[in-house]
């Protein structure tokens, strides 16, 4: 198991607020760690002209790659501790600004209770192809939600309500985030090949690919319909994380494993959860910036700033998850892993494509 976990682990969990003295060191380093990931994005940009590994990714590469060469002494970990948990549900709430109720509604009833249906199905497939095939449920779901909701930020969002560990979240954003890409470039040769329209082949765009970045970059070969369509789905698939979370938070007593590969003391017991567990601060910030969103209560001209602040606290809570993993420990899970995520991702194709012949897209 990793030497040093994510603050959702039991073992490094703080018993009180941290002094900004306390935090400041592992801070900084989180924050060295961001600007690097960011100056390594705007190189890829330069180069090729498109950036394949956003800064997220990098980010938590290039943590783990700190922490494969170096072990961080005891005061570096409350700035990491709370990098990695505060400031990623803090983004998780500013995340909540980009959903807008009428925009959904918009989009019509049968396809976002179509999408809705598509989310819940490849979430229960995932997690079964999963444990099929011997991941621990945490990590089943991971997978399983970053698949079928939002990747990264789905994963990163899940990850504090179900206790992931931090070697599973970065297994898990590591493998998605290489897929990813591999779906931005092949999705386009797929929509040729069906002969889908743009409508169509929008919906298919908005309901696989992970990011919303990404999405548009899948969509643009086949035109402003796919786009649009592609971003629309894209953004009622975002708005299934706080259902999600809200069911999770419920069930994650569950997804403790026990007996075979489970090592004492590392998950706590299984018990009712609180309140607060049942609705974790962070998912509660969510909706409720989605609402402020929805009834004009948040300004236009705050908006652009609200999603960079969310993207900025994002990549340095990836760092801090990077620099809280043992690299063998995700290297042991790489083949699993891998299969699965393939797996889901094609068959959250096929439920996709099923979900437009039915509605009679395009």
């Amino acid at each position: 198991m990793a030497t040093i976990a994510p603050p959702s682990s039991a073992s490094h969990r703080m018993t009180g607020a941290p002094s900004i003295k306390r935090i400041l060191p592992g801070l900084t380093l989180c924050i060295g760690v961001t600007g690097a990931a960011f100056a390594l994005a705007h190189i890829e940009q330069w180069l090729v002209g498109e950036v394949w590994l956003e800064a997220l990714v990098l980010a938590i590469l290039l943590g783990t790659a700190i922490r494969t060469a170096w072990t961080p002494h005891q005061r570096w970990l409350p700035g990491i501790d709370f990098s990695a948990k505060m400031l990623l549900e803090t983004a998780v709430v500013l995340l909540g600004a980009s959903v807008s109720a009428a925009t959904i509604i918009a989009a019509g009833p049968l396809l976002i209770l179509g999408i809705a249906v598509v989310v819940i199905l490849a979430i229960g497939a995932s997690f079964a192809i999963g444990r099929s095939l011997g991941l621990p449920k945490r990590m089943a779901m991971l997978i399983a939600c970053g698949n079928s909701i939002c990747g990264n930020s789905a994963i990163a969002a899940v990850a504090p309500v179900i206790d992931a560990d931090g070697d599973d979240v970065a297994a898990a954003i590591a493998f998605t985030a290489v897929l990813g890409v591999g779906v931005v470039l092949g999705l386009p040769l797929l929509g040729i090949g069906l002969h889908l329209s743009g409508l169509q082949y929008g919906a298919l765009a908005g309901l696989t690919v992970y990011a919303v970045p990404q999405v548009i970059a899948a969509a643009a070969p086949m035109g402003a319909t796919a786009i649009q369509i592609g971003t629309l789905v894209k953004l009622v698939r975002v708005l299934m994380l706080g259902p999600v979370c809200l069911t999770l938070s419920v069930l994650a007593p569950r997804l403790q494993d026990r007996g075979q590969g489970a090592v004492a003391g590392d998950h706590p017991e299984s018990r009712r959860p609180a309140l607060h567990q049942l609705v974790p601060w962070f998912i509660l910030g969510f909706l409720a910036m989605a609402g402020a969103r929805s009834l004009g209560l948040i300004p236009h001209a705050a908006l652009a700033p609200l999603a960079s602040a969310a993207t900025l606290l994002t990549v340095v809570s990836m760092a801090a998850l990077g620099l809280g993993v043992d690299v063998r420990t995700v290297a042991k899970a790489g083949g699993r892993v891998t299969a699965v995520v393939v797996l889901s991702l094609l068959v959250l194709g096929a439920i996709s494509l099923s979900l437009i012949a039915a509605l009679h897209l395009g």
